[in-house]
């Protein structure tokens, strides 16, 4: 609950479109800073060709949030969020789920977590129904996602006067776990990463040898695909480019990717293999399979046809078949500042996906800078942006300075932090150290510029 006397006047109440990860993670915040919050979300009056449920922050694609560690850029996110009390990372950290070094979860606990958690809140007025034109007064959060839909969008390029931008992103299938063939299949990690003796891994591998593999690899290549009506030419974000994508752009390419076998030997008799698909659980009970990687835009008949092709997959059963949906995201270096805050109009802030970033835990990071700078607004002061050399900041920076002509969607990454600076003496700092040296010094700073929030209960 939060606390109401975190100021002395009475904030402007905040309204918030959309409760997916960066709606959600906003109310949370404003919240938490005694703001009131009315948050819209259409689900599950009118759904989208993803979601499943009218759920807070439902996941549509993959159930991981990625690398849990210093030496990753996103496990570097995790821990920014963490210590500014991220409704996201409590939760996701509550349902985890075995996954290796990443962090996964059980999806519908996760969204059943948060959901919970925002509906507890006094200070949040949950509001189902379509939202189809953009308040003209007060302050305004626009947290629809990739998802948004046509009417609200049109009035997003009505009110920025921008045309649209958009790529298309596929989703993965989930299958039976107990339909799997385990003559054939073997559960391990790659190189068996944080597994412990005597345990098997968290991934379920089927090899193929490169026979099968080249077979696999021309199917894929002449399936039948989803008509794209009314689009001609469609900019798949890299970071979710489907698996025929893929395969259309070399015979290789998916061994160089999701089906790389490097460090995959099979555990008992050591063979090694030309490639392997692997599967991660998608829930705890672990009686559902997510193929990584796996996204696709093969009709649903293609998709059981091809992907039974799988050794170890020949008798599987779908519990969801791979889809397609539109991603749509705005020219933002040219449209918000270093804040989220729109140009033209500051009083309305765009958060999540929807800004271009790319990634769960990327979209829930904006909704948290959302959150804390719309409190500040709503007490009449001005936003202030985490430094440079945080994730945080790095991500607000690639959103507002990229170059318009270059901007596309991005996932967090050291690239867009500052270098660290060179060790001193003969030995040279590894790449993981590197890193890790740059994601502490961005913890350090973080904390620095955190100094002061009475909202929060800083972490050391």
């Amino acid at each position: 609950m939060a606390d109401s006397s975190f100021s002395s006047s009475k904030p402007e109440t905040v309204t918030i479109i959309g409760a997916g990860l960066a709606g959600s993670e906003a109310a949370w915040q404003l919240a938490r800073r005694g703001v009131p919050v009315r948050l819209h979300e259409m689900r599950p009056t009118s759904m989208t060709p993803a979601h499943k449920t009218g759920n807070c922050a439902e996941l549509v694609c993959s159930n991981t949030f990625r690398a849990d560690h210093l030496e990753n850029a996103v496990g570097l996110l995790h821990e920014e969020m963490r210590r500014m009390d991220s409704l996201i990372m409590q939760c996701a950290d509550r349902a985890r789920i075995p996954a290796g070094t990443a962090l996964a979860v059980d999806r519908e606990q996760f969204a059943e977590l948060v959901t919970e958690a925002l509906k507890n809140e006094v200070l949040i007025e949950i509001i189902a129904g379509e939202v189809t034109e953009i308040p003209s007064e007060g302050l305004v959060l626009i947290a629809s996602g990739p998802l948004t839909s046509d009417a609200l969008f049109d009035a997003i390029c009505k009110l920025t006067g921008e045309d649209q931008l958009s790529f298309f992103d596929a989703i993965a299938p989930v299958v039976d776990a107990e339909t799997m063939n385990m003559d054939i299949a073997y559960w391990k990690n790659r190189y068996d990463k944080n597994v412990e003796e005597g345990e098997a891994g968290d991934y379920l591998n089927c090899p193929m040898n490169e026979a099968q593999y080249k077979a696999f690899i021309d199917e894929l290549v002449n399936a039948e695909k989803v008509a794209f009506k009314g689009f001609e030419d469609i900019p798949f974000f890299d970071g979710c480019m489907s698996i025929e994508e893929m395969a259309e752009r070399g015979l290789d390419t998916p061994r160089f990717g999701p089906m790389k076998p490097v460090g995959l030997d099979h555990p008992q008799s050591g063979e090694k293999y030309h490639a392997v698909v692997q599967l991660r659980r998608d829930n705890r009970m672990g009686s559902l399979l997510n193929m990584v990687g796996f996204q696709t835009k093969m009709t649903y008949g293609e998709q059981k046809r091809v992907f039974s092709m799988i050794p170890g997959m020949e008798n599987v059963e779908f519990f969801r078949l791979g889809s397609l949906h539109r991603n749509t995201f705005i020219k933002s270096p040219a449209l918000l500042d270093g804040t989220l805050r729109l140009k033209k109009q500051p009083r309305i802030l765009f958060a999540g996906q929807i800004t271009g970033v790319e990634g769960y835990v990327e979209s829930a990071s904006m909704g948290l800078m959302a959150g804390r700078f719309l409190a500040e607004m709503s007490q009449g002061g001005e936003p202030n942006a985490p430094p440079a050399d945080t994730a945080h900041g790095a991500l607000l920076a690639h959103i507002s300075q990229t170059r318009v002509e270059d901007f596309q969607p991005m996932n967090i990454n050291f690239g867009l932090l500052p270098p660290g600076k060179k060790r001193e003496g003969k030995r040279r700092f590894s790449r993981a150290e590197r890193r890790r040296a740059v994601s502490e010094k961005a913890l350090e700073t973080l904390m620095d510029w955190c100094k002061g929030d009475a909202a929060l209960s800083l972490k050391p």
